[in-house]
């Protein structure tokens, strides 16, 4: 059964006194912009949202096929490749091998070349493959972070939803004390996943982490997700508040947090690395989401992330669904990015 915690002050930050019982949402996911006639599967889900990246960067397939391999179809490619956000250090180290495949392995086509550049970027990109593991603690503590914007609250929800359906048990800390709505939006997943929320009006979001650590133990909890009030790298008194708030999680549990999953906005390119290296500097991230993949996103800051700083990709998101969140897979990324359309099978 959902229940719901409040604290109208701060003052006594261990005790979590209950709030009147709210009306419960059924624990159902968000409704679909289309009615539902045969679920589609992941792979076609992802490769629906990566097509936005051909629209935005011009067609890979035709690129690949329409004529044998030369220096000009390698400098196209290259081209490609910086407009997909992949960064230069990416592109020119896909670029190199690209070169060197054409020439050792003898490519003599651009279905070819589409080949080694999917094995390549699968290459690239396996690093990245890990999936998040919440066994090794109980309470396994996570902590989010991210600008506004960047969908982590709703990262959170849907994360809840995966882990209760593997029949985890959920508690969420409403960790952004600053906006009324982010803490709203919390409740509001808490009552459609049927799981705990530990919030408080203003004060301070330290405060509320370590309540929500001291309550997940006193009811057995097994995943603790503590949302942080969004903020852009520059802002350096407000990325010293979020460091506070990782300070204090240690102080609650010296081995937490077990997980520092930063949320990454796919429509902001290149400038995802630079927020990663702040947060990072800042919390020491140990696992990323990048989300709206099926907006304007180009997709080839992933490639940018693998080869210039590292961070496990543990979530895509290529939709507002529920279950348009998954694990990253690198062979599964790279098949719908480069995989022939319908269209260019057919030419």
């Amino acid at each position: 059964m959902f229940s719901f915690f409040k604290k109208s002050k701060p003052a006594e930050p261990t005790a979590v006194a209950p709030a009147p019982a709210p009306v419960i949402a059924p624990a159902t996911a968000p409704a679909s912009p289309e009615p539902v006639a045969a679920p589609r599967s992941w792979l076609d889900r992802l490769k629906a949202g990566l097509s936005r990246t051909r629209e935005q960067i011009g067609s890979l397939g035709g690129m690949f096929s329409r004529r044998k391999i030369d220096d000009d179809l390698l400098e196209e490619l290259e081209t490609t490749l910086l407009m997909a956000d992949c960064g230069v250090e990416a592109t020119n180290t896909l670029l190199a091998e690209m070169r060197r495949r054409w020439k050792q392995d003898k490519l003599e086509n651009g279905e070819q070349l589409r080949q080694a550049l999917a094995e390549t970027l699968a290459k690239l990109l396996h690093p990245l493959q890990a999936p998040l593991q919440t066994n090794t603690h109980k309470p396994f503590i996570m902590m989010l972070a991210g600008v506004n914007g960047a969908g982590k609250t709703t990262s959170i929800g849907k994360l809840a939803h995966q882990f209760r359906a593997e029949g985890k048990s959920v508690l969420l800390a409403a960790g952004d004390t600053f906006r009324a709505a982010a803490r709203e939006q919390l409740m509001e997943w808490g009552r459609r996943n049927d799981v705990t929320v530990i919030a408080q009006e203003g004060g301070d979001p330290a405060a509320v982490a370590f309540d929500a650590i001291a309550a997940a133990r006193a009811r057995d909890i097994d995943v603790v997700m503590i949302d942080t009030a969004g903020r852009l790298p520059t802002q350096l008194h407000l990325m010293e508040e979020i460091a506070k708030v990782r300070r204090v999680i240690q102080k609650a549990d010296p081995s937490g947090p077990h997980e520092v999953l930063l949320v990454l906005d796919g429509n902001v390119g290149q400038n995802a690395l630079t927020q990663l290296k702040a947060f990072d500097k800042a919390v020491g991230v140990t696992g990323l989401i990048i989300t709206k993949l099926d907006g304007t996103a180009k997709g080839g800051v992933i490639a940018a992330i693998a080869r210039t700083h590292p961070k496990p990709l543990r979530f895509i998101g290529v939709g507002e669904g529920i279950e348009d969140m998954q694990p990253f897979i690198a062979e599964e990324f790279v098949d719908a990015l480069l995989s022939p359309t319908e269209g260019e099978q057919a030419q």
